[in-house]
């Protein structure tokens, strides 16, 4: 396993490359609410789920004074945040009744 005895600055560079995927995984699910003005098919549940999980693991960056850690979940967390925003915006208008 001769990887895995990398340079420090290899595994940073996967923890960044890390840090980058995960903090705009949510984003084409904003793109597409946003596009369908629909948030049918999203669970609020797991958005507040996960959006307390990305705050203890902020917590968790601030703790360790983990830069990396704090902005990823600090961007995920971000547009999460959105995503409820919109969840809310979107979910109050399809229950409006139509006149």
């Amino acid at each position: 396993m001769r990887f895995l005895e990398a340079s420090p600055m290899n595994w940073e560079i996967v923890g960044y490359t890390a840090g980058l995927l995960t903090m705009f995984s949510f984003v084409p699910q904003l793109v597409k609410m946003k596009r369908t003005k629909s948030v049918n098919d999203v669970s609020l549940p797991m958005l507040v789920q996960l959006s307390m999980g990305l705050i203890l693991w902020m917590l968790y960056g601030i703790h360790l004074r983990n830069t990396a850690i704090i902005v990823a979940n600090a961007v995920s967390f971000t547009t999460l945040f959105i995503g409820i925003l919109m969840y809310v915006k979107y979910r109050t208008k399809s229950q409006k009744p139509e006149s």
